[in-house]
């Protein structure tokens, strides 16, 4: 009787081992599916735009295929040379990285000041900097525009930085507020004890330690100054001070999309992004998980 009990023990193991097995296959096979389906739905939009770029005319409008028959760049060329393209892209480029570096500058000092100092008024400071990050662009563009105008800064380069200061440096502050809390304040503390002034302790202790989290706030306002288009749109009206949204936008006249060059300027103008995002991924990764602990 033992050993017919035991067997019947036994097979009773090896089925529900089998059981799992196959539970375990079923459920990776799903995984690997929705990946797969996820993957697809976030590269054929730039798949798309890529092999637009490389298109005919007749056949972005008469044949639409996944596939080229003709392979040209005449796309590019005509964007680059007959449009001028370079030349905000360069525009862009100073814009963005201006914003960016100044940001971050002084974002570093308000999220150190919020977080570490203790003065009156300091929670309504915190709300204020949340609501300007918050407000939409959209009720601000006018008042924004008049205040350009009178300084003198209206159609150039200097008026449209300020005017994405005003949103980026709210931003910054409020994401690098996490990330200078997960620096234990021990740390600092000690510093101190060593002849560190305060400042010494935000340049050698708290800022390197925060690394990954700079990194990936100065992407998020770099992308987000790039990416520009509202208040490019009402400051600058010459030709020479336009950014790349706004020069891609400029391509549409009446109802007529040249979608070739369109999706070739918006080839280029994802280059630098993209080659910031893949030089910097290391640190976007540990820059958001580090936002997360608090001190």
């Amino acid at each position: 009787m033992s050993v017919m009990k035991s067997e019947r023990s036994m097979r009773r193991n090896s089925g529900s081992g089998a059981s799992e097995r196959q539970r375990m296959i079923v459920g990776r096979v799903l995984s690997y599916m929705a990946l797969t389906i996820a993957v697809l739905l976030i590269l054929f939009p730039i798949y798309w735009m890529v092999i637009t770029s490389l298109k005919l005319p007749r056949e972005i409008y008469r044949v639409p295929s996944l596939w080229p028959q003709v392979f040209t760049l005449d796309n590019y060329y005509k964007l680059l040379f007959d449009e001028g393209f370079l030349h905000p892209i360069l525009n862009s480029l100073m814009v963005a990285t201006t914003v960016t570096v100044v940001s971050v500058i002084f974002s570093a000092f308000a999220a150190y000041s919020m977080v570490r100092f203790r003065y009156r008024f300091k929670g309504l400071i915190g709300r204020l900097i949340l609501f300007a990050y918050l407000t939409p662009g959209s009720l601000l563009f006018i008042p924004l525009s008049i205040l350009m105008a009178q300084l003198g800064l209206s159609n150039s380069l200097q008026g449209l930085i300020l005017v994405d200061l005003a949103f980026s440096v709210p931003l910054a502050t409020w994401l690098l507020q996490g990330y200078f809390r997960g620096v234990p304040r021990e740390l600092e503390e000690q510093g101190l004890i060593d002849g560190l002034s305060r400042m010494g302790a935000l340049l050698r202790i708290v800022l390197p330690l925060s690394a990954p989290g700079i990194a990936a706030v100065s992407i998020f306002v770099f992308t987000g100054a790039w990416n520009e288009l509202l208040f490019a749109l009402v400051l600058v009206s010459s030709e020479s001070q336009r950014t790349a949204p706004l020069a891609l936008n400029y391509l549409i006249t009446s109802d007529v999309l040249p979608w070739g060059p369109l999706m070739a300027g918006a080839v280029i103008s994802s280059v630098p992004l993209m080659i910031l995002y893949f030089v910097a991924q290391r640190f976007m990764v540990q820059g958001l998980t580090a936002g997360s602990v608090k001190g």
